[in-house]
């Protein structure tokens, strides 16, 4: 296994890993990222300043990741943990918490000063992830993120 950043191959990937997850849990397929066009293009959407994604590779193939990028219409120094997914057969192994490790390392590296995400009420285990490493529930949304259908807001000072 090896946690690296992503490459322009890996966007069928990880769109695929995503959308699979929604349809298999039976997530919201509407206001989450499963219709956000960023999904379908993982790789450009990380390209600007102050962002970066990266996926976990397990014996040459993605299975999943995380990214970090500016909050949208959010002014200060808030990132927001975007797009933590991993495929069905790489969860309980560790990686997710090597990924929001190097994803707060890299945010911090970046000079944000708060880290805000949404989530799906549904993901309890994904909430519980981000209670350990210092988020805190957040009654209201920040920014602009466009995912209606997250209800599950929480921000981590750095």
């Amino acid at each position: 296994m090896r946690i690296r950043e992503i490459k322009i191959e890996d966007n069928f990937q990880l769109e695929t890993i995503i959308k699979t997850i929604f349809i298999d849990l039976e997530l919201p397929l509407t206001g989450t990222v499963y219709d956000d066009i960023d999904t379908t293009r993982m790789f450009e959407s990380y390209q600007e300043d102050k962002a970066v994604y990266f996926v976990v590779e397990v014996n040459g193939v993605v299975k999943g990741g995380a990214g970090i990028k500016a909050l949208k219409n959010q002014e200060g120094a808030v990132c927001e943990l975007q797009k933590m997914y991993l495929s069905s057969d790489t969860r309980r192994k560790g990686y997710g918490k090597l990924l929001i490790e190097r994803c707060l390392d890299a945010a911090k590296a970046m000079g944000y000063k708060q880290c805000y995400l949404e989530t799906l009420s549904e993901l309890k285990v994904a909430q519980n992830l981000y209670k350990n490493y210092g988020f805190d529930y957040l009654e209201n949304a920040m920014g602009n993120t466009g995912h209606t259908s997250c209800g599950v807001k929480m921000l981590k000072p750095l």
